[in-house]
């Protein structure tokens, strides 16, 4: 079968292309802006991309248009699609009939650490012999792409609550039907869909309603959010994860994110020591190990696991470094774009550098943030005023408002000097490289290609030494 991809370049339906292209399908796609790293696992496999969404591509005749919820009414191809009265469907609903069929699927949800957790579930059930298959919104290291068949029985897969298509505006999750579903956290997000939180948690209980009584429902303790979600009804079996205090049958931790005991109650079960840093993993770890248990490998299996974790491309992903006087700079790049990513982000980058000033002695090293409301929940401004609260670590904050709807720089100005607003790329690498000096640590986060700026940061740094 050939299917075309509209939307083809985003984390989700690259992976669904390259599921396709792996099951047999002669598989194209199109996009605006291709970008990697899709673009290139995508290139990688032999799928060819077209930039844009021209009428004329109607011409390549394929059996079936698989349409993201990128792609809107008024798009070219889609009214010629329409008009032409030929066969589409969205991503998430070829996903469920074509792959997860008689699958064990393992569903990751929440507003943060999806990618993570997910590419840690996998990891953890590749380790413990189950060969999955995985779908991920982004290129885990430890696996080189982002979605694989698999030979198991099982399916782990990066549950997003986001709209399915223009013509489907329920969850993508809703589509899924895990056996065992994964609730990180919950939080407003998606403002561009989505009126409150509460609307949300509607979506989320759509989810839970579609495990069966004989799953398992993986839940934070402490998310407030998702104790409303499981009141509203709940037919599964329930593993609370990360409470503070001791409670029985629940997973927590006991120890520093990098080397941690897991308890369930006051039993020791297993012991995770690793690479990764900050609060937010050693949460994520504990909700992977839940999860992982439900299919059959045991805590202190996965907890071994997780010591080769090598974590996802864009998570804190070193992108290069230069010499700069007397010392180095270094260019970081991040997936974050919600406030409160951004936040716990910056937070991951400082325990790095402080950790390692502690041991060596050295001096206060500096975390310059470039960044770009680029989400449409950004670009809306709703969450503009969490901002200057977002960026409380970093030592300096530069701001590309390109495009945006609102006043960055009135947003920012709780943070004085310390925010610079610049609206185009060129005119933020120079500001960047300005302020520049020996030893700090550039951190760029957006959930887009960036307009390139790791590179053209990168090249102007050592035009500068």
């Amino acid at each position: 079968m050939h299917i075309h991809i509209l939307g083809i370049c985003g984390t989700f339906m690259g992976g669904l292309a390259a599921l396709a292209r792996e099951a047999g399908h002669s598989v194209t796609g199109c996009d605006k802006g291709v970008y990697p790293p899709m673009s290139d696992q995508l290139r990688a496999l032999g799928i060819e991309l077209i930039e844009g969404y021209d009428a004329a591509q109607l011409a390549l005749k394929p059996d079936l248009f698989v349409i993201g919820n990128v792609v809107t009414r008024g798009n070219p191809l889609v009214e010629a699609i329409l008009d032409a009265g030929v066969a589409y469907t969205s991503g998430p609903q070829w996903l469920a009939e074509n792959v997860l069929q008689d699958r064990h699927v393992l569903a990751v949800a929440g507003t943060h650490g999806k990618t993570t957790t997910t590419s840690m579930l996998a990891w953890i059930l590749e380790r413990g012999g189950l060969k999955p298959g995985f779908l991920v919104g982004g290129v885990p290291l430890n696996f080189g792409v982002s979605a694989r068949l698999g030979e198991g029985k099982t399916f782990v897969i990066e549950a997003d609550e986001y709209d399915t298509a223009f013509f489907n505006k329920r969850s993508k999750f809703v589509h899924y039907r895990p056996r065992t579903a994964l609730l990180n956290n919950l939080e407003f997000d998606h403002a561009d869909i989505f009126d409150d939180l509460a609307a949300i948690e509607r979506q989320f209980h759509h989810l839970v309603r579609t495990v069966p009584s004989h799953g398992r429902l993986v839940v934070n303790a402490r998310d407030d959010a998702l104790q409303r979600v499981l009141a509203a009804g709940c037919w599964s079996e329930v593993i609370r994860f990360g409470a503070r205090k001791e409670a029985p049958g629940e997973l927590r931790a006991r120890g520093e994110p990098h080397a941690f005991d897991v308890l369930r109650g006051s039993l020791k079960i297993a012991r995770v020591e690793w690479s990764l840093l900050g609060e937010h993993n050693q949460m994520n770890a504990l909700a992977a190990i839940a999860a992982a248990e439900h299919v059959g490998v045991p805590p202190d299996a996965a907890a071994k696991a997780l010591a080769s974790f090598e974590n996802v491309r864009r998570r804190l992903e070193l992108c290069g470094k230069v010499k700069l006087g007397g010392g180095e700079v270094k260019v970081y790049d991040d997936f974050a774009h919600h406030p409160t990513a951004m936040r716990t982000t910056i937070n991951g980058l400082r325990r790095k550098i402080d950790a390692r000033e502690a041991a060596e002695h050295g001096e206060h090293q500096r975390i310059l943030a470039v960044f770009e409301p680029r989400s449409n929940t950004m670009k809306l401004g709703s969450m503009k005023a969490q901002l200057p609260w977002s960026l409380e670590e970093a030592d300096l904050a530069f701001c590309h408002s390109g495009g945006l709807s609102w006043d960055a720089a009135q947003a920012l100005a709780p943070m004085g000097a310390q925010a610079v607003v610049c609206d185009n790329i060129d005119k933020l690498v120079a500001r960047v490289v300005a302020a520049t000096k020996p030893g700090d640590h550039i951190l760029c986060m957006s959930n887009g290609g960036f307009g390139g700026v790791h590179a053209k940061l990168l090249d102007a740094l050592a035009a500068r030494r």
